[in-house]
């Protein structure tokens, strides 16, 4: 009996076990008729407020519909400002600005060495042709069977991917910086 009487005067909170003995306690012995109908009535008046709330939240909720629709602002437009703020908001993190400088500066680096590239191509193909006067009819034949090559074909094919890139990159920065002015 003492363990009890100290059980009910601890001040500590409630352990996992007491909530489930309180939750499982059958209080409703210990009220009067008086508080039991009082309880009853103000169970009633939460839920009718409840219900209440509901109703205005989903007339608000229709109405917000119908001012968007008004203005024009739809699902996509409303998705279109969200990815261009987000955008936005990317490009003026720092780490955007890092990355766009370096990519910026491997670009002009990448451009110089293509032109300097296709410069040296160009003087050794000027330097062919200049030495092909000389040459037989024989050798001058040789030079289609070399561009049919596998050899020459990848090559080809490589410089044709790397300037398709250089210059979608190059559009891209432009529009880029266009965007931002």
């Amino acid at each position: 009996m003492e363990a009890q009487a100290r059980g009910l005067l601890e001040t500590e909170p409630l352990q996992g076990r007491d909530e489930d003995t309180v939750a499982s306690a059958d209080f409703s012995s210990m009220l009067s008729e008086e508080e039991r109908e009082e309880l009853k009535a103000e169970l009633v008046q939460l839920e009718d407020e409840i219900t209440t709330l509901r109703q205005v939240l989903s007339a608000k909720e229709r109405h917000l519909v119908e001012i968007k629709q008004k203005l024009g602002m739809n699902l996509m437009n409303e998705l279109k400002q969200n990815f261009s703020k987000s955008w936005h908001d990317m490009q003026t993190t720092t780490a955007y600005k890092k990355t766009h400088e370096t990519l910026s500066h491997a670009g002009q680096k990448a451009t110089a060495a293509f032109s300097n590239v296709g410069t040296a191509i160009s003087k050794k193909f000027g330097d062919m042709r200049s030495h092909s006067i000389g040459y037989s009819i024989r050798h001058s034949i040789s030079m289609p069977a070399m561009r049919n090559s596998p050899t020459f074909k990848s090559f080809e094919e490589r410089v044709e991917t790397t300037v398709t890139s250089l210059k979608v990159f190059f559009r891209r920065r432009r529009y880029e910086e266009a965007k931002e002015e």
